[in-house]
């Protein structure tokens, strides 16, 4: 306990250190660019329509879900990928790319992972309301479901804060292990029901085990707004299972931190 009210107290008092961070962590991503900004919506659009493609005219698989034209069921969860994909490479590697602050300032060292995620998170919400934008424009007008989507949205980034501090202190201590997390960011993708329904699959097992990735659950959480109009609570194995998840995230997160903080200094 007493680790955490110390992280708390950090953030407490280096709340607007940690926005001005999180603002020239944004500006610094795509600064020097001709297209400047536009690169963080060119690079998911250009995602997007590839996969569209691939799946609608290459593998013949794109059909409607729910009435819904497969592009439109696809992006949700590709705009939440976009999110998670960049903070599991970029969460774990959060302290090492900002080792200045560590080695040269006495800057707190829980607060890093949360301004990156703060960056990240910037440029997310623009892509929702984008997303948001195009349902309107093909006639898909917002509905009660809609008011669901800040609270995957917060939980989204409270998870992967968490997932930052404890995956960035080990990045510190391991380039092994910043290799790993790069490693496994494609199996994560392609087993996360990102282009694929995970409700289709009739094992039921096999679909709790899925749950058990939290990509999984925003990414179908995101589609429960947009396409299946379905509440949180009106599915409790699967919100168990992610505070389950979220809770181990957070205690791993307060351990690391814990266990690592001294030593992080003389390893950078």
């Amino acid at each position: 306990m007493s680790t955490i009210r110390t992280i708390w107290s950090e953030h407490i008092e280096w709340r607007g250190q940690i926005l001005k961070l999180a603002k020239a962590d944004l500006i610094k991503e795509y600064s020097g660019t001709a297209l400047g900004w536009a690169w963080a919506l060119v690079k998911p659009t250009l995602t997007i329509m590839v996969f569209w493609f691939a799946f609608t005219y290459g593998l013949r698989g794109g059909g409607a879900v729910n009435g819904y034209p497969f592009i439109l069921w696809m992006m949700p969860g590709f705009v939440a990928w976009f999110f998670m994909g960049d903070m599991i490479s970029g969460g774990a590697s959060a302290i090492r790319r900002y080792r200045y602050l560590v080695t040269k300032l006495k800057f707190p060292v829980s607060t890093i992972p949360t301004f990156v995620t703060l960056s990240t998170l910037a440029v997310h919400l623009v892509l929702v309301v984008i997303v948001m934008l195009l349902y309107i424009i093909t006639g898909h007008f917002p509905d009660i479901y809609w008011v669901q989507l800040p609270f995957y949205t917060f939980f989204m980034a409270l998870y992967f804060v968490s997932w930052g501090l404890f995956a960035s202190m080990f990045g510190a201590m391991s380039r092994d292990f910043l290799n790993m997390v790069k490693s496994v960011k494609q199996p994560i993708f392609w087993l996360s029901g990102i282009l694929w329904d995970v409700n289709k699959i009739h094992i039921p097992w096999l679909q709790k085990v899925l749950y058990f990735n939290p990509v999984t659950y925003f990414a179908t959480g995101y589609r429960n707004c947009f396409i299946y109009k379905t509440w949180f609570w009106e599915e409790p194995l699967q919100l168990g299972i992610f505070l389950f998840l979220f809770i181990i995230m957070i205690l791993l997160a307060v351990w690391s931190y814990r266990r690592l903080l001294r030593e992080i200094p003389d390893v950078l």
